[in-house]
Parts: C-alpha cells; sequence; structure tokens
C-alpha cells in the first residue's frame, strides 16, 4: 500500500496530471460532438456557446468558436490564478479543441432523452475528471475561480447565471424540446460533476460519547492509524460533564471503527456524518489555483 507521501507526490506529478485532462478532456469533447451536437442540443458554458453560434451561423466550427471564446479567459486567468494551474488548464483546451475537430464518431444514440442523459452523464464524468488534476477543463471555470477570489462569489453562481442567459438567447435558434433537453444536459453535468470531484474524498466525521473514551482513543491511534480529538461537553439534561472524542475515517474504515468502539463499550453512542472534503495531513491536500 502507498504511503501518504508516495499518494501526494502521485498526484502532483505531470504524467498524472496529464492523463487525467486528457481522459477529461475526451469524454466531454465526445459527448458533445458526437451525441449532443447531432441532436441539436446546447452544452454549458463557453462550449455550448460555440455549439450555438455553430448553428445559428454554420461558419468556422465548433472547436475554433471554442477556442476564440477562451484566449480571453485565458489571459485573465494568466493573470490572476497560478501558472502551474493556467498550463494544465490550456493543455486541456487545446486537447478538447483538437478532439472537437477530428471526431467523427457516430454515437449511435437515436432517442433524444436517452442522448441528453448520455452526454450530461458523459460531460459530468469528464469535467470532474480534469477537475480533480491541478488544472480545470477552462471556460467559465476560470472565470468562476477569479471571481471567487476577488469577490468571493461561489463558485457555481457564475455558471448558473450564464446558462440561463445562454438558454434564453437559445430559444429564437433552436426548438424549444432542445432547450429542454439542453437545461438536462447542463443539471446532470453539474451534479456528475461534483460527484466525481469528490467521490474519492468523501469521509466519515465520527463523534463517540462514551465513559471508555481514552481506551476507544487508544485503539483508534493503534488499529485505523487516525488521530482523535478529545471535546470536553456537558449533558443538558442530567449536567453531567463527559468527555467526547472526535475523528474522521475513511469510509472503508467506519465498520472497523464500530467494532473497536462497541468492542471497549456495548453503551457507547455513535454520531456518523458524512463530509464532502477533508483536507490535511493523511487525507487530501489542498489545490491551489
Amino acid at each position: 500500500m502507498l504511503s501518504q507521501e508516495q499518494r501526494i507526490a502521485i498526484t502532483n506529478s505531470v504524467p498524472w496530471n496529464i492523463f487525467l485532462l486528457t481522459v477529461g478532456a475526451l469524454l466531454s469533447a465526445f459527448a458533445l460532438k458526437c451525441i449532443a451536437k447531432p441532436h441539436e442540443f446546447v452544452g454549458g458554458g463557453l462550449y455550448g456557446t460555440a455549439m450555438l453560434i455553430e448553428y445559428a451561423t454554420s461558419s468556422i466550427g465548433i472547436a475554433a468558436w471554442y477556442t476564440l471564446f477562451n484566449i480571453p479567459v485565458l489571459l485573465a486567468g494568466w493573470f490572476f490564478l497560478s501558472r502551474r494551474f493556467m498550463l494544465y488548464t490550456i493543455y486541456c483546451i487545446a486537447v478538447t479543441a483538437v478532439a472537437t475537430q477530428f471526431l467523427t464518431i457516430d454515437a449511435g444514440i437515436t432517442d433524444k432523452t436517452l442522448a441528453a442523459i448520455a452526454t450530461g452523464t458523459l460531460c459530468g464524468a469528464g469535467s470532474g475528471i480534469a477537475m480533480r488534476s491541478l488544472g480545470s477543463d477552462g471556460g467559465l471555470n476560470i472565470i468562476s475561480l477569479i471571481l471567487n477570489q476577488k469577490y468571493n462569489l461561489n463558485v457555481g453562481t457564475f455558471t448558473v447565471v450564464f446558462n440561463f442567459m445562454l438558454f434564453l438567447v437559445a430559444l429564437p435558434v433552436i426548438r424549444v424540446d432542445n432547450v429542454l433537453y439542453s437545461m438536462l444536459i447542463a443539471y446532470l453535468t453539474s451534479t456528475l460533476t461534483n460527484y466525481f470531484v469528490g467521490m474519492f474524498d468523501e469521509r466519515k466525521l465520527v463523534f463517540i460519547i462514551s465513559e471508555q473514551y481514552q481506551n476507544i482513543a487508544q485503539s483508534i491511534m493503534r488499529n485505523l492509524g487516525r488521530g482523535c480529538t478529545v471535546l470536553h461537553g456537558q449533558g443538558a439534561f442530567t449536567r453531567q460533564e463527559r468527555e467526547i472524542l472526535l475523528t474522521v475515517v475513511h469510509n472503508i474504515q467506519l465498520k472497523r471503527l464500530e467494532e473497536l468502539v462497541y468492542n471497549e463499550d456495548p453503551r457507547a453512542f455513535l454520531i456518523i456524518e458524512n463530509t464532502h472534503l477533508v483536507l490535511g495531513k493523511g487525507f487530501s491536500q489542498r489545490k491551489k489555483y
């Protein structure tokens, strides 16, 4: 099993990040070019804007419009975000543009509902995989991060507003049914992006109330390799002082934790909560933008 230092080294390595960005870009490009475009759907963000303009004008192609829209965004990101983040992001945008230009695969999905679901699922997976790297898939993500750092605006707020305006503009250009399918794609993409970004970072936050808290803490540290924090509490009804253990464990350690606790104290009281992100030693490392 890899040590924490080895996992961090792999996560920060260039080959690993290039791999994530390449897979993410190819999934998104395939979904939008080979599934969404034949049905005249509009993706969200700058790629969706490029698709809409191409539907309306049949001019220079989606890949060219997508690249042009990203140039000012990349310039802004170059000044406000880290160079490493931007270089990885530029690579992802380039792969997406090239794949869009040359992918000609027929996905073979004729049902519009299934096509919308497939597009949203693959786009969400692609974006989420790319966002797990030290870069991003570009577009609105860069603008959202800049607004978040300068004005503390929620990262998803700008994307939601932009896509809402994009779908309004799309109404006179494509069929209303296709706009609604496009909204479904945007929803699935957002939901699954968040899922893929956090799927390996979700942990369990556990509160343990027991008179045997010292033995339980030693057992957790010895057998699970996790730290514990002792909180001082008081029963609201009994006014009795008591100690509460707080610990965070990986999902796969939860059942073993339960066994350790109840072996020490069958009357122990456990409170288990999901956490979407835990930063620090032994868990995830902070991503710098």
